[in-house]
């Protein structure tokens, strides 16, 4: 059993790290090009904040899905894992659309990017509810993603505004 356990807290977190992948094949060639020239607002950080800060989340962020998890047992688990999945596959479309599509699509993306991350927000704050409903550690765990999402969401708003 702890070992079924510690693999499935494993595969969470290689679901997640799959997602930072994506998203770093997405923004390799852009960061350094595009959005290196693109004006940002004044609280942008500077890029070398972006890894580990992802890289903290994402790790956080699989050990409340891991937590709602080991309740499997509970009725509430399946929509609360639901939950989670529609934010992390929202997430994971975000990066390639936001930096991406711009190449191809200049400012559209940026205000596509708006759209999904907002969705992103919305999405992460009702994983919160049912993850609170299954485990209130997981639901608290979450709290420091769902603040940087709303950070991003400024900036990727900041973006889409002056440069558009």
């Amino acid at each position: 059993m702890k070992l079924r356990s510690a693999l499935m807290l494993v595969v969470f977190i290689a679901i997640s790290f799959a997602v930072a992948a994506l998203g770093t094949i997405a923004t390799l060639e852009n960061v350094d090009g595009w959005y290196a020239d693109a004006t940002k607002v004044s609280w942008n950080p500077p890029n070398t904040i972006f890894g580990p800060a992802w890289t903290f989340l994402y790790t956080i962020m699989s050990v409340a899905a891991w937590l709602v998890w080991l309740r499997r047992k509970s009725t509430n688990v399946k929509p609360a894992l639901a939950a989670y999945v529609v934010q992390l596959v929202l997430n994971a479309f975000w990066t390639p659309v936001f930096f991406g599509l711009y190449p191809l699509a200049g400012p559209a993306a940026l205000w596509i990017g708006l759209v999904i991350i907002v969705a992103i927000d919305v999405a992460v704050l009702i994983t919160m509810i049912r993850f609170w409903r299954v485990s209130r550690i997981a639901a608290v765990l979450l709290i420091p993603y769902w603040a940087w999402v709303l950070f991003a969401t400024t900036l990727n708003a900041g973006l889409a505004v002056l440069n558009s």
